[in-house]
């Protein structure tokens, strides 16, 4: 995976030639991708930061095994109401319901830049926005292109690009300060991006 800081013409002249990925089976999910282990290395960072992942040369030899490139996270003060997430076209997203309980998929999908919140809202996602806003939770799909830029208020633009072909789906996490729920209420303003090789969930199933 490679992240590249700068102006966007700069970062759309860079070229991604290799992946960091990492296996976690199903039951591991939510250890993983959870608020709780994302958002508490959240508070303290003012840039984006990269959450190491093991190296694999091959897909996973078990069937169903997940494999993970490198999540980046995104925190105040960097990160502010305004910023925008680009990302190619035709990404379709899937709201992740009920997430820090029963966590299982939404039953309809919608076109990028629009998804639905935590509390039923359609908004545009592409835009992060003002503290105190419903939480954002989705599996995006559809990557053609393995690639996300993020255009910071300061004119800062972060492009991330990866291999679709072995990581096609995107985890996205937006906590905004909505969530009521202990340690989460009025301590966290963060964004959370991952490249996935599977959706880790199931509409009929939720993860436990």
């Amino acid at each position: 995976m490679n992240i590249i800081r700068g102006n966007r013409k700069q970062a759309e002249a860079e070229r991604a030639d290799r992946v960091g990925s990492g296996t976690l089976g199903r039951r591991g999910v939510l250890g993983g991708l959870a608020a709780i282990p994302v958002l508490y290395g959240l508070g303290t960072s003012a840039t984006a930061s990269a959450a190491p992942a093991a190296q694999t040369e091959n897909a996973p030899a078990v069937t169903g095994d997940l494999v993970r490139g490198e999540e980046r996270r995104y925190n105040a003060p960097l990160l502010t109401p305004g910023t925008r997430l680009l990302l190619p076209a035709g990404v379709r997203t899937v709201p992740v319901h009920d997430y820090y309980r029963r966590p299982r998929l939404a039953s309809a999908a919608s076109t990028w830049p629009y998804m639905t919140t935590a509390e039923g809202t359609r908004v545009d996602a592409s835009v992060i926005p003002e503290p105190g806003a419903p939480t954002r939770i989705a599996i995006l799909s559809g990557f053609t292109e393995g690639w996300y830029e993020l255009i910071h208020a300061n004119g800062r633009a972060d492009r991330v690009m990866w291999d679709a072909g072995k990581l096609p789906f995107l985890w996205f996490y937006g906590e905004f300060g909505a969530t009521n729920e202990a340690p989460y209420k009025d301590r966290f303003y963060a964004l959370a991006l991952q490249p996935l090789s599977r959706n880790p969930y199931s509409r009929s199933t939720p993860i436990r």
